[in-house]
């Protein structure tokens, strides 16, 4: 394997992003999607589907709430945020089978996946800018 294959089949292996998780929840993949974000952040928005636990708060509740056999996906805000990389190394840490989704929660909605907040589920929106819009 040459230095390029092998840099990008790392990555990948610790790496997904919105359109693919999208794709493996429709397809009934078995992985928990952890929004590793604050309350405030949670309340105003979440993908759908996902748990809620803070990073700082991984190593005190993942034990006990998610099953260490199933993986793990976290994400954040967005690529601008590295919550979801510490959020992804405490659930390493811990034995967890994990990856981060790249874009975050942002890119999530500008690709129109499924998004809510406390009173339910949001307008989804089609970003042209990160995606191909069909008519």
């Amino acid at each position: 394997m040459n230095d390029a294959e092998s840099y990008f089949s790392h990555r990948l292996a610790f790496e997904t992003d919105p359109s693919d998780v999208y794709a493996a929840q429709r397809a009934g993949d078995s992985f928990v999607l952890v929004d590793v974000r604050g309350d405030d952040a949670w309340a105003q928005g979440r993908i759908t589907g996902a748990v809620h636990i803070p990073y700082r708060q991984i190593a005190d509740r993942a034990p006990s709430e998610l099953d260490r056999e199933i993986p793990v996906v976290v994400y954040c805000w967005s690529p601008g945020c590295n919550a979801g990389q510490k959020g992804a190394l405490e659930f390493a840490r811990l034995g967890y089978q994990v990856r981060e989704m790249i874009g975050g929660y942002e890119y999530w909605v500008r690709e129109g996946q499924p998004y809510e907040n406390d009173e339910g589920p949001l307008e989804r929106v089609f970003d042209p800018t990160v995606m191909v819009v069909r008519r």
